[in-house]
């Protein structure tokens, strides 16, 4: 007891049990002796040097309340909920309300709990060691939620390191702080049957991409950003009028800086404190359901911050990350990479992915930079890495751990999505562990986003010469469940935002933005936007600043969202443009670029509805275009793009048996420059025929 001048015991009465305790060093060691029958129920008289007094409970009178054979799964690494032991857990123990701390730290000589409860002195309160494989435990009496507090490692060779954040944290503090808070386990949320059909892989998926420090700011001059309450209020009725099926946030999870956007996180398990407690965020996950929109969050096991109070050589040498620089270096980012060697490594982000799905009801996670995880080559020259047993460049242990995470997380909680950012040619990505796949759910085209946007930025009279990126996707299409994604990295860092793209004077940039989204939306593949593309935003996305909400008071850029709306609600009513996204009988090329320099014809099937897509990218209006379809009878125009807001039009055209682009029927229309039409066929027509 360091600053104590006199400690004694007392009985559960109050009364003192003996003599005060002998003091044996002048650092605060005290010795006394302590009945038997009393070793239970004693309490702690402590006179400080200030001349105040308190009246404690001796931590150390309570046994573990760690259970054997949760600490031979957590050593074994197969623990399957081992944020349910792990980290900071206020719980009641012999009849005593306080807070459990278990770290796991096997290269530690001494770990001890600090925090405002104890003046940050790793003196007071040092864990037990409770096995060989590095697993220390102390119950606090009287410490509870809201409680600061780190861990002070001491190493084997002495050295006292930086007080570390809990790895198990599930709350911390508001940046610049870096210390954890002591927060209860949420409950499990059940996924109900309305979520899992709605997050089916032949459902329809049009996901909106958030950043949710930037997509709106208070004005109120006095905060930075909304709590998760006053963020659902506001997103949870605008995505759900724009006909989004999910949102998609990025990273949640804690994280010291703001410009990593989240994506170099310190806390796997804890909601950034940035908008407010954890409850907040299940509230928001709640809030969102209720409105119809499935919640998706974006999460990091590839990589992590060299940070002193986070996990980098968290007791005093490597641990959760590689030993050697070539295997646990990402220069790129100035990062650390996750030893997936090590099972204790690997039970901790399995329980991370996890916590997010079944504690918070997330309906799932989309997987970051997968392809950095794959390769131990990846951004690496030669001699800068080290190849696996066989002498590839294939991670095998990353390898080895996405299958074991998305086995758990299907076996767990069936009806979540796990979505894979995968930019390479690896193959089975979305395939499951038994057909020797990585076992996501999708997987996002980055093939296809890149191809696209390259084609989309040529001037018109240049995009005849290159009609293979248009055509090039639908070659490997259908070899995976792929997202199309718009993302966040599409419209920073001098790439422009999407508008700022498109070639042209004003009214062509529209124009060619129109018709790139109903090519999107045509395109095989579920769809994802980043926010501010639905209304055109004209600047790259800066995280410190909302997105320009004012342009929408302009007819061009309200337009632009309004066809958002249209082209959400019609591959939501149109099975044709969703239900076989994977399948290939669900797309056939009718015409590349063959009748005009820059226009293209296809057509989409679902069990219910065939739709025909004409999509112009140059600036001729194409006269009496014919097209091929399978079908006699009238086709009418569901969606054209031309316009500010797109048109629903009534007009309608009869096609008669004439072969064209290997169809047995056919007719003629008239296509303008610069958009994209979609029309469906009436059934009717040919009965009554």
């Amino acid at each position: 007891m360091p600053h104590a001048t006199s400690v004694r015991a007392l009985d559960p009465s109050g009364q003192p049990i003996a003599e005060s305790f002998a003091r044996l060093h002048p650092g605060g060691v005290f010795e006394g002796v302590i009945p038997r029958s009393l070793a239970r129920s004693y309490r702690l008289e402590i006179r400080w040097e200030s001349g105040l007094s308190d009246v404690l409970e001796d931590p150390y009178r309570f046994f573990p309340s760690v259970g054997a054979y949760d600490l031979w799964l957590l050593g074994e690494g197969r623990h399957a909920r081992p944020f349910e032991v792990l980290g900071a857990t206020p719980c009641e123990h012999d009849g005593v309300a306080g807070t459990r701390f278990v770290a796991w730290a096997p290269n530690a000589a001494r770990v001890s709990v600090v925090g405002d409860f104890n003046h940050w002195d790793a003196r007071r309160y040092p864990m037990r060691a409770l096995t060989a494989q590095g697993f220390w435990e102390i119950f606090l009496p009287g410490v509870g939620v809201g409680a600061l507090y780190k861990f002070a490692i001491r190493t084997r060779d002495g050295r006292e390191l930086p007080q570390k954040a809990d790895p198990y944290a599930r709350r911390s503090e508001f940046r610049p702080g870096t210390a954890s808070i002591v927060e209860t386990l949420p409950p499990p949320v059940a996924m109900s049957d309305a979520r899992r059909q709605a997050n089916a892989l032949g459902a329809p998926l049009l996901i909106y991409e958030v950043h949710p420090g930037s997509w709106r700011r208070p004005h109120d001059g006095g905060r930075d950003f909304f709590d998760w309450d006053e963020f659902g209020e506001r997103l949870a009725p605008y995505v759900a009028e724009l006909g989004f099926t999910h949102v998609e946030l990025l990273p949640i999870t804690e994280h010291p800086f703001d410009g990593s956007w989240g994506y170099q996180p310190t806390g796997m398990y804890a909601v950034t404190a940035r908008f407010g407690e954890p409850v907040g965020f299940r509230r928001f996950v709640e809030r969102l359901h209720a409105a119809g929109i499935g919640v998706l969050v974006d999460w990091v096991p590839a990589h992590f911050p060299a940070d002193a109070h986070g996990l980098a050589q968290f007791d005093g040498a490597p641990l959760y990350e590689y030993g050697d620089p070539r295997e646990g270096v990402h220069r790129d980012w100035n990062t650390l990479i996750y030893d997936w060697r090590r099972p204790e490594v690997r039970n901790f982000l399995i329980g991370s992915a996890l916590y997010w799905i079944e504690r918070f009801g997330v309906d799932g996670l989309r997987v970051d930079a997968v392809a950095s995880m794959l390769y131990r080559d990846y951004s690496r020259r030669p001699g800068e890495w080290l190849p696996n047993e066989h002498g590839g460049h294939e991670n095998l242990e990353a390898i080895a751990f996405l299958r074991e995470l998305n086995t758990a997380i299907g076996t767990a909680c069936p009806g979540a999505l796990m979505i894979a950012e995968e930019s390479t040619s690896f193959p089975a990505v979305s395939r499951p562990p038994w057909m020797n796949g990585l076992g996501f759910h999708y997987k996002w085209n980055i093939g296809w986003m890149n191809d696209s946007l390259r084609y989309i930025s040529r001037d018109p009279a240049e995009r005849a010469l290159h009609s293979r990126e248009v055509s090039f996707g639908l070659v490997y299409a259908h070899t995976e469940n792929f997202v199309l994604p718009v993302s966040h990295d599409e419209v920073v860092h001098g790439k422009r935002s999407l508008l700022g793209r498109m070639p042209g004077d004003r009214g062509e940039r529209f124009a060619n933005l129109r018709a790139y989204l109903g090519f999107m939306y045509a395109h095989p593949g579920k769809k994802l936007l980043f926010m501010g593309s639905e209304f055109a935003q004209e600047r790259e996305w800066d995280h410190d600043r909302e997105l320009d909400w004012g342009l929408l008071n302009d007819v061009a850029h309200a337009g632009i969202q309004s066809l958002i709306r249209e082209l959400n609600r019609m591959v939501r009513e149109s099975s044709a443009l969703y239900a076989f996204d994977n399948e290939r009988e669900g797309f056939e090329w009718l015409d590349v670029a063959t009748q005009g320099p820059a226009t293209f014809a296809f057509l989409r099937r679902g069990p219910d509805d065939v739709m025909l897509v004409i999509v112009n990218f140059g600036r001729e209006t194409l006269r009496n275009y014919r097209v091929g379809v399978p079908f006699p009878g009238r086709w009418r125009l569901r969606l054209d793009t031309a316009g500010p807001a797109g048109r629903r039009s009534k007009s309608e055209f009869a096609a008669r048996r004439s072969p064209a682009c290997g169809q047995a029927c056919s007719f003629g229309l008239e296509i303008g420059p610069l958009r994209a039409v979609f029309l469906t066929h009436d059934i009717q027509s040919v009965i009554s025929t």
